[in-house]
């Protein structure tokens, strides 16, 4: 099967484009990364033949994605472009056994590298990977307007993000009953944020940076997307909310997500009852 034939591959595209017709995605900003089965990663070496680049530095080390294939969309490409110029916008990357170095086998034509974000994508991928024993296969990152605005008004805190979201709109705690982690602000792209971001990804699938964006993590596409736009309606909600200025007279009550929690036979995180 062609590369762009894929089911992977498509879902990988179609992902992109709802994002983008989200306005989720600025000039260059944002990424996504897929991890690849083994058949998969089979059909990739039999089309391609053979690597189109040496082995490069990753900037970290990822030593459980030994000989994982990876779709990845690409440093300086612009999201929109995935569905417009596939194989420019984005590529198929392979780790190698140390997990400190990757090659690309397909894709990021004209001299194209992985996201400045590999770092962060594989050390999510990962510690998912462990957490779920290998059912999460998607890491997606955007930069949504209304949750970066809550990040300079909530405290930086899991708890704090993951109350105002949860009492925001009823579906939350059934979508994300772990909660949501918050990192600090910090240069995006390097090895310090993709620890920070690796730690709350083990308990958490979805990860706020402060002043920049959000990281989700699923099994599918359709579990991450969705993921991500129930967490940035819930922002945008609590948003609306704050802007007006006026007193809350009610709201979803520790109770009442208590409630929640038993009718949908949910496990909540206790530390945020």
């Amino acid at each position: 099967m062609k590369i762009i034939d894929m089911k992977c591959v498509k879902g990988f595209m179609q992902l992109a484009q709802d994002s983008v017709d989200k306005g989720w995605h600025e000039m260059n900003g944002g990424n996504l990364s897929y991890r690849m089965t083994e058949a998969e990663a089979a059909n990739v070496k039999k089309e391609c033949k053979k690597p189109t680049s040496d082995w490069m530095e990753i900037g970290g080390s990822v030593p459980k994605l030994g000989g994982q294939f990876f779709i990845v969309t690409g440093t300086t490409r612009f999201i929109r472009n995935v569905t417009r110029d596939p194989a420019n916008a984005f590529g198929i990357t392979e780790i190698d056994a140390t997990g400190t170095k990757y090659r690309i086998w397909w894709g990021l034509e004209d001299g194209g590298r992985p996201t400045s974000e590999f770092a962060p994508h594989l050390r999510c991928h990962e510690i998912r990977m462990e957490k779920t024993d290998g059912a999460n296969r998607v890491i997606y990152h955007c930069h949504p307007p209304a949750v970066i605005a809550l990040t300079f008004i909530l405290p930086l805190t899991d708890k704090a993000f993951t109350r105002t979201l949860w009492s925001a709109m009823t579906e939350c705690p059934v979508i994300f009953p772990e909660g949501v982690g918050v990192v600090k602000w910090m240069v995006p792209g390097k090895d310090d944020i993709a620890r920070a971001t690796q730690k709350l990804m083990a308990t958490y699938n979805c990860a706020i940076w402060a002043h920049h964006g959000v990281f989700c993590a699923g099994a599918t596409f359709d579990k991450a997307f969705g993921l991500m736009e129930t967490v940035v309606k819930s922002a945008d909600i609590a948003l609306k909310v704050m802007s007006t200025g006026k007193k809350v007279r009610q709201t979803i009550t520790t109770d009442d997500i208590k409630k929640i929690a038993k009718d949908f036979k949910l496990t909540l995180n206790e530390k945020f009852l």
